[in-house]
């Protein structure tokens, strides 16, 4: 299978718990996150491929096959990422979900490609992330969205730092990208661009695949 094809560095399974929020003023919110105790973690890009095969059965089922390259200021990493259907409870999403680290992306994407997968999406954003309270709280700036923070952890937590942030508790939703991607359109009346070739005008990728 694809995951045993990806084995060569490590493994790990876990069981993902996150809300989102876009945020009007990233610099004032990091900064009551740093006044409540937290510590910086990681700066840098995440690149985001997503497959499916060209019918899209894994989205049909709610799943996600994810190639992620994170250029950080600690080095380039990079895994293969299988997500589960997501659930919701209390507000909240959760996916099951897998994750391979990877030496070699583009070996990893040319494998995935010969069996058949194609991509679906792409999505680049530079980050910031924060650990508070055992959670991680990640800013993430695209090409043309709003800034959003994903607040990931267990639910007492995301809540916890919530709180900390200042953001208001009705802006964090279990929402898909999608949501958010509308949202912005709606109120701007211009497209977004989730990745650098949408910030081009490329626009490749249909928007429910986001």
């Amino acid at each position: 299978t694809w995951v045993t094809l990806a084995q060569s560095c490590g493994r790990s399974s876990m069981r993902e718990t996150e809300l989102k929020a876009a945020v009007p003023d990233e610099s004032a919110c990091v900064a009551r996150l740093l006044a409540a105790g937290a510590r910086e973690v990681s700066v840098g890009r995440i690149e985001d491929r997503r497959f499916d095969t060209p019918r899209r059965d894994l989205a049909a089922r709610d799943l996600v096959l994810r190639l992620r390259v994170t250029r950080a200021n600690e080095g380039v990493t990079a895994t293969l990422d299988w997500k589960g259907p997501a659930s919701f409870d209390r507000g909240f999403k959760h996916r099951d979900e897998t994750v391979v680290a990877v030496r070699d992306a583009d070996g990893m994407s040319l494998i995935l490609g010969q069996l058949g997968f194609v991509v679906t999406r792409e999505i680049d954003r530079d980050v910031r992330v924060l650990e508070l309270f055992g959670a991680m709280a990640r800013f993430e700036r695209f090409a043309r969205m709003d800034t959003l923070l994903e607040v990931e952890g267990a639910e007492e937590a995301i809540e916890r730092v919530i709180e900390a942030s200042g953001v208001p508790r009705a802006a964090f939703t279990p929402d898909r990208l999608i949501a958010y991607v509308q949202r912005y359109e709606s109120r701007t009346g211009e497209r977004a661009a989730l990745c650098a070739r949408e910030a081009r005008g490329e626009y490749i990728f249909p928007l429910d695949d986001a």
